[in-house]
């Protein structure tokens, strides 16, 4: 497998991603990550190359490859001391701090199954976790200790060991109890197709899923996520992302350590664009991913007054739009690239470095995936036409797609059917086979025989200077079924009236087809988001639905003359 990595490492380099398309990775009876690639290749040949530095106000912790794989292995024998072995589940509800990245290796290396959950999750979300899953460990912070212990205690069944990662509370062992644990440890003999990771999805619509990831399937597929970031050996990689969701693992994981780069973990109590800017400039950031919720952020800082030491920038976690790339390339030089994947899979569709980009598109599909546009018979579409992004199954080669929905296994005959897998996204493809994302199936607005995907409008609004961020969604109409609704957070200074909606709604006729326009504005201080940055429109439309039931005028909502 070595060779493997090995090959795909070349390739970033070269920029010669072409030759990764003939790559079909079978998969071994046995594998694991830690023992077959990080320590061979990381830890074994560059001991003393930096993993991981960790920053939180004035403290820094830097940790090498030999460091932070003795913790790990010191972290495992104290789970094994306490009777924990492979195939047991363990919970991690923790801030951005080291014992994520030790803790991950110790059970990647031990053979024990991680289930992230974010600091934001309350006892409710725990309870509902505990009694999907009920894990034998958990890895806390004495901040989340409370909820843990109320939701093990409301669920009424014991957790084999608690471990806390400050101070003392009864019940729970202390993390600083690795110590006194040997350095060395002996790998599980995991197969590939063991559990390695069960997600619960952010919830964009209904409750969570739990996504299940195996030991073979989700690092070799994160070799997509390495690519498309376009990591090399001695870079230094800053992703934008808490621990709890999936794009954590993507890019403040697997993917720069792949091919041994150093992670940057910048633990922060709250987002101040500036203090980000700073960090990036300071500790001389070479890759760089963000949600663009944060971008949007960023760009309305003087970009131009830093001095970047940046050569590849990607957004995930939502469509980038035009306007994000146009200004931060214009401040910094440096093109943000867009790319698509989900928490079921890793790096589907990407603009990768040194390719040719189309501004507002996802790009092509990576080397491990082939993506076609399909409709909900499995049949490809005709180029630019709107349909299922799917991807089809060839049960000879290994790629990052999830092994199983957990427990609601009736949902995996909803997205495994006609040989495909189907995404829940809606796209089309151009003539130059480059993706564009329409919106989630969902997501899509249906207004008087016309379907509208809400990124176009979104896309649009966000150019306009005021604007900070929108979402659009369906507002029940009892002429047009549906009409199209944006909701608007204004950029600072800005200010919420009838003639900004004006101003807004003009502006949107000079740029958008007619039955595109926006026939409601509704300017609004904040959007709903999941925890990985994603904007809930499924909360929205409810919100809307019922508001329209009532037939209440909201504040601050404002309508078209052609309502």
């Amino acid at each position: 497998m070595l060779e493997l990595y090995n090959r795909v490492a070349q390739a970033i380099k070269d920029k010669d991603f072409e030759s990764l398309k003939e790559l079909k990775p079978k998969k071994p009876e046995f594998f694991n990550w830690v023992t077959d690639i990080f320590e061979p290749q990381n830890v074994k040949q560059n001991p003393n190359d930096k993993a991981l530095i960790w920053k939180y106000n004035a403290q820094r912790e830097d940790f090498t490859y030999k460091e932070i794989s003795e913790r790990s292995n010191q972290f495992l024998n104290l789970m094994r001391k306490h009777g924990i072995t492979h195939g047991d589940k363990i919970f991690v509800q923790l801030p951005l701090v080291p014992s994520n990245w030790y803790g991950y290796l110790a059970c990647i290396k031990g053979g024990v199954v991680i289930i992230p959950a974010a600091t934001s999750l309350e006892t409710r979300d725990l309870e509902f976790r505990f009694k999907s899953v009920l894990p034998q460990v958990t890895l806390s912070d004495a901040a989340n200790a409370d909820k843990i212990d109320e939701a093990e205690k409301n669920n009424g069944q014991k957790i084999k060991l608690k471990i806390l990662t400050e101070g003392t509370r009864e019940g729970w062992i202390s993390i600083d109890d690795i110590f006194s644990e040997s350095k060395v440890a002996e790998g599980a003999k995991t197969r590939s197709d063991d559990d390695l990771f069960y997600f619960f999805t952010s919830g964009t619509t209904g409750m969570p899923k739990i996504v299940v990831h195996t030991h073979f399937g989700y690092p070799i597929g994160h070799l997509t996520t390495t690519t498309w970031v376009g990591l090399q050996k001695g870079d230094l990689h800053y992703n934008i992302s808490q621990p709890g969701w999936a794009k954590f693992s993507w890019s403040s994981f697997f993917a720069p350590w792949n091919v041994g780069a150093t992670i940057l973990g910048y633990h922060i109590d709250r987002f101040v664009p500036k203090e980000q800017l700073q960090t990036i400039q300071d500790f001389k950031v070479t890759t760089f991913c963000s949600p663009p919720t944060s971008l949007r952020m960023l760009i309305q800082e003087d970009l131009a007054s830093y001095n970047f030491s940046l050569r590849e920038c990607v957004a995930a976690g939502e469509p980038l739009n035009p306007e994000i790339i146009e200004v931060w390339k214009k401040a910094t030089g440096i093109l943000i690239r867009d790319g698509y994947g989900q928490t079921e899979a890793t790096a589907l569709v990407g603009n990768l470095p040194g390719n040719k980009v189309k501004f507002g598109s996802m790009g092509k599909p990576t080397f491990l995936y082939d993506i076609l546009i399909a409709d909900d018979d499995g049949n490809e579409v005709e180029t630019s036409e709107e349909g299922n992004i799917c991807l089809r199954h060839h049960p000879e080669i290994v790629t990052g797609v999830f092994k199983t929905y957990l427990i609601d296994t009736k949902r995996n005959d909803l997205v495994f059917k006609h040989g495909l897998y189907y995404t829940g996204d809606k796209a089309y493809k151009d003539e130059e086979g480059y993706f564009w994302f329409v919106g989630r199936d969902d997501d899509v607005i249906k207004a008087s025989d016309f379907r509208v995907g809400p990124f176009e409008v979104e896309s649009v609004l966000l150019e306009h200077p005021k604007v900070l961020e929108t979402a659009v969604v369906a507002s029940p109409h009892e002429m047009r079924s549906n009409a199209v609704k944006a909701f608007v957070v204004l950029a600072g200074g800005a200010k919420a009236s009838a003639e900004l909606a004006k101003e807004l709604f003009v502006y949107s006729e000079e740029h958008l087809s007619r039955y595109k326009i926006p026939r409601i504005i509704e300017f609004t201080k904040e959007l709903p988001k999941t925890i990985s940055g994603k904007i809930r429109r499924v909360e929205l439309r409810a919100e809307e639905a019922m508001s329209k039931h009532k037939k209440e005028k909201r504040d601050n909502e404002f309508y078209h003359d052609k309502y």
